[in-house]
């Protein structure tokens, strides 16, 4: 029976014609919806709360299997079936007899298309049918590991020992997974701090390594993914040097040319299987729009209903419809306030009960807070979740009816993979993506041919990013000393410059046989943040350990009078304490909100591409981002400020990859811009353009950041810039130049066809803005945008 309504009836909803794809949907002017779900969200909403604005069928697939290979061991088949898998599917038994084959592989298909089955067929056979040999598991996230263990431990197979290895593994058992385990499930962060530095304790371990898994292997980019790739190579050098030459066999979320990524990842050629024949049920993919709400915003500009609000009202109304619902947010904040308003709404509508069944779930939560939550959801016992991208990846839940994404989660593989939590198998399932107030989101409701007609992704990584290379060359010298044939498997060129820097500094020491590490105690290198460790959060008074925070986050979130949110519970930051890495809160309940304010500097260091036609540079450099944190504003729920109170936080400095572009004096008096419309042209175009970057580069408006000024002193221009916000950069900026015609032309469209008078946050305000979005000049950004545009033409910056 439907979940939709409490008598299972399909029901026809006619909301107004927004733009579909299916011509034959269409009757009139009007829409007609048929999902259960999707009519039920709509009942009873105004014309003025019309949010819907493209519905997208995508078709289900049947079912094919295919016979097992005859290299896999009866008592696994057994067992498969006992799971409830009689069968394989075609592209499962493809890419795991490539894997049995010894060549390295990477199976990229969609959410549900069982990667799992692919790599544990080569994986459990080697260790049913060689004692000796060994496997490591890595994944992206602690709970991905604990599902794999879950799931390898209910075949109950003779034989495997399998364990996770890693943050959360007791001190006391950790010398028995060394010892003892054949499969050993862990993540690239254990594998940095702990297994290479100690290899010589593990020196049995990786001696018989047959097989390295590499799940989700698409998470791997910018910055982190550089550092990953690093440290599979530390791996491979490491192995070879005890003897062991192990298969890669990799998974992937659908993603643009993935054999070339998975290449770049592990530094080896890899063979591709990315044809998914997996059955699927049909999927009610929904583009919602909140509507205009009655309030003004900073300078008066009108305000939508926000996502995370709209999102907590439809999971109560899935939730009341019997509907297992995930619903994806963009923060560890956004997941507390949208679980607790979405049981809020029940109670209002007096299911108590159902309230009880909503939770949030975000990373910082303590290990056993994530267990019970993830247990909660797999049993049934919750029937929503609100969650951050903790849930993206990891527990294999299974029978959600529906997914809610809050907001555009940065690239369209993040959209996909979370989409398709929902309706695993054959189960018909409803997605409702809730845009944003924000240039990106506004953009890809009101043009659905750029969710559904383009091409995911490539994971972009760079393992020759010099920030990157140097640490890692480090640590494997800390580990084994580097010799001259290391050299090509860390980047050749690259890498050797690299070590001539290291030694000039006397971080290494060169020798005729090789490089060696000077330091006496280990390289500390941060792989997942811009640089040191987490910041600590910890409730003065108990001492009780409420979470962490990254450590370039925290002067923003964790700044002394900061509202912070934990597991539905709000406290105040009473003290930041960064030379200790710790902030101290205490349990308060205001009745307002902290959003910090900042401001930042920009130095050119050096210039890599750079051209100048009709009056408009095009630069791609190098420059040095001075930032700090000035003051926070206090905020009632409904936008009001309160007050602002200054800080005295340090300056934080990043030396990074930007692309810039200047505009010639005599081109903005021909303009007719002036000195008094330049600042807000500038800034609006350039807050503009950070929101649409994302469509362009595999990245989050949150991994770059921008500043636009009228004349800057190091170009004498009019300039606005967009930067990389990790040391070194991640590639977004450079891609940016490469498509910068594409990408400002998408930048200008948003603006011109935003339905406000003077900028608002589906154009030109920016939630990240250090200066309150002020000044900004919608019109005259159009103006900058067209003289840029004028000048590069619609396809890639030339160098």
């Amino acid at each position: 029976m439907s979940p939709g309504r409490p008598d299972g009836q399909l029901t026809d909803v006619i909301v107004p014609q927004v733009g579909v794809l299916d011509p034959s949907k269409e009757i009139g002017s009007a829409l007609i919806v048929t999902h259960p779900l999707l009519s039920g969200l709509l009942e009873g909403r105004s014309p003025e709360d019309a949010s819907l604005r493209h519905v997208e069928q995508l078709a289900a697939r049947p079912l094919l299997v295919d016979d097992w290979p005859e290299w896999v061991p009866e008592p696994l088949i057994a067992a498969l079936g006992r799971s409830g898998v009689p069968s394989p599917w075609p592209h499962q038994v493809e890419a795991a007899s490539l894997a049995w084959a010894g060549r390295s592989v990477v199976i990229a298909t969609g959410t549900a298309s069982g990667k799992s089955l692919a790599y544990q067929l080569p994986m459990l056979s080697a260790v049913l049918t060689q004692p000796r040999a060994r496997v490591l598991y890595l994944a992206p996230t602690k709970a991905l590991a604990v599902d794999q263990l879950r799931t390898v431990s209910q075949l109950e197979l003779p034989g495997v020992r399998a364990a996770t290895f890693d943050g959360d593994t007791p001190m006391q058992t950790r010398d028995w997974v060394r010892e003892h385990a054949n499969v050993v499930l862990s993540n690239p962060d254990m594998l940095h701090r702990s297994v290479l530095p100690r290899h010589g304790n593990w020196a049995s371990f990786l001696r018989r390594l047959r097989f390295v898994v590499i799940d989700e292997c698409h998470h791997y980019r910018g910055v982190f993914g550089s550092h990953v790739a690093l440290i599979l190579r530390r791996l491979r050098r490491l192995c070879a040097s005890y003897g062991a030459e192990p298969v890669f066999v990799l998974a992937s979320a659908t993603s643009r040319d993935p054999a070339t990524s998975a290449s770049r990842l592990i530094g080896r050629d890899v063979s591709c299987v990315d044809v998914d024949l997996a059955p699927r049920g049909e999927r009610t993919f929904a583009l919602w729009e909140p509507p205009l709400t009655p309030l003004r915003g900073e300078n008066h500009a009108p305000v939508r209903r926000a996502a995370g609000a709209e999102a907590a009202r439809i999971l109560a109304d899935l939730v009341l419809a019997g509907a297992r619902t995930l619903v994806f947010v963009r923060s560890r904040r956004g997941a507390e306030i949208t679980a607790l308003a979405a049981q809020r709404h029940l109670k209002d509508a007096g299911a108590d009960d159902l309230a009880a069944r909503i939770a949030a779930y975000r990373g910082g939560y303590l290990p056993e807070e994530r267990r019970a939550v993830e247990a909660a959801l797999v049993s049934g016992q919750l029937l929503g979740v609100a969650t951050t991208n903790a849930l993206e990846l990891g527990v294999d839940i299974t029978g959600l009816d529906a997914v809610v994404l809050a907001g555009y989660p940065g690239t369209l593989a993040s959209l996909w993979q979370q989409s398709g939590r929902a309706g695993r198998r054959s189960q018909d399932a409803l997605v409702v993506f809730v845009a944003r107030d924000d240039p990106l989101d506004t953009y890809l409701v009101h043009h659905p041919e750029a969710v559904f007609g383009r091409a995911v992704e490539a994971s972009v990584c760079d393992p020759e990013n010099p920030f990157v290379l140097a640490p890692q060359l480090c640590c494997a010298a800390a580990e084994r000393a580097l010799t001259p044939a290391d050299v090509q498997l860390f980047g050749g060129a690259a890498a050797q410059s690299v070590l001539d820097g290291l030694v000039a500094r006397g971080v290494l020491r060169r020798r005729p046989n090789g490089w060696y590490w000077t330091g006496r105690s280990w390289p500390d290198v941060e792989i997942r943040g811009a640089g040191g460790g987490p910041v600590t959060v910890v409730e003065a008074g108990s001492g009780r350990l409420l979470g962490t925070v990254e450590s370039s986050a925290a002067p923003s979130v964790l700044h002394a009078g900061a509202v912070y949110l934990h597991q539905g519970q709000s406290f105040v930051v009473a003290e930041l304490e960064l030379d200790r890495s710790t902030a101290l809160v205490r349990a308060e309940e205001p009745d307002w909100t902290t959003s910090a304010r900042e401001i930042t500097d920009i130095e050119v260091l050096a210039t890599r591409e750079s051209a100048t036609a009709a009056g408009v540079g095009v630069t791609l450099g190098t420059v040095r981002v001075s930032n700090q944190v000035v003051s926070y504003q206090r905020r009632r729920f409904n936008g009001e400020v309160l007050d602002e109170i200054p800080l005295d936080l340090p300056v934080q400095q990043l030396v990074t990859s930007a692309v810039w572009y200047t505009l010639s004096d005599d081109l903005c008096t021909e303009a007719a811009l002036d000195a008094t419309d330049l600042p807000g042209a500038l800034h609006a175009a350039e807050h503009a353009a950070i929101g649409l970057l994302p469509l362009f580069a595999t990245c989050d408006r949150w991994d770059i950041g921008g500043v636009s000024t009228a004349r800057h002193a190091d170009t004498g221009q009019p300039t606005v810039f967009v930067y990389d916000g990790h040391p070194g950069g991640a590639g977004f900026a450079a891609q940016g130049h490469a498509v910068l015609g594409e990408w400002l032309g998408a930048t200008r469209q948003a603006i011109a066809a935003c339905e406000c008078a003077e900028g608002c946050p589906s154009c030109v305000q920016s939630p990240k803005c250090g200066n309150g979005n002020h000044p900004l000049d919608k019109m005259r950004a159009i103006t900058v945008l067209d003289l840029v545009l004028s000048a590069v033409g619609p396809g890639p910056a030339r160098g």
